[in-house]
């Protein structure tokens, strides 16, 4: 079992909605693994990283992949930071793998800068700039297509995404 794709990108790069609308589109279903760290730790992803840290919540993320790549064969959406541990890079290299890309004014826009995203703390603008830096560069390595969602309705977005299923060798 294999999952269809796997998206993956920033904050605010569209995984969730998008990933509904392909899963709905090719009748399967669909799968965030944010929600099942969350399902796991019967608490949110925020107050993971209040409670016990970064590194507590990777731990998590990490088991959280490899079950779903192992177990899920609809649309798999991975948290933003996923893609930034080795070991799920390597897991990522037999999936078909769609980058989300965002850009940074219309991923703030998408954010928002009061909602509750633990890597944002401080100066929200600032964080997010250097997480889109930091990780863009992992983000393209791992995918096997990149689909530009700035401004684009997610409806378009699933469709571009939908496109690199049928381009796939």
């Amino acid at each position: 079992m294999t999952p269809v794709v796997v998206l993956i990108g920033p904050p605010g790069g569209g995984k969730t909605e998008v990933g509904r609308l392909v899963a709905d589109r090719l009748g399967v279903t669909f799968r965030d693994t944010d929600t099942d760290v969350e399902a796991r730790a019967g608490t949110s992803v925020s107050d993971i990283f209040i409670d016990h840290g970064e590194e507590h919540f990777r731990a998590l993320e990490r088991e959280a992949v490899r079950t779903a790549l192992a177990e899920h064969d609809g649309v798999l959406a991975l948290g933003g930071g996923a893609v930034l541990d080795g070991g799920t890079q390597d897991l990522l290299r037999d999936h078909h793998v769609v980058y989300l890309e965002v850009g940074f004014a219309e991923g703030v826009k998408r954010v928002g800068l009061a909602r509750d995203r633990p890597l944002l703390v401080g100066n929200p603008r600032a964080q997010f700039r250097e997480l889109l830096e930091a990780r863009r560069p992992t983000y393209e390595r791992v995918a096997n297509a990149v689909v530009a969602t700035d401004e684009r309705e997610p409806a378009e977005v699933a469709e571009m995404v939908l496109l690199t299923l049928k381009e796939r060798p």
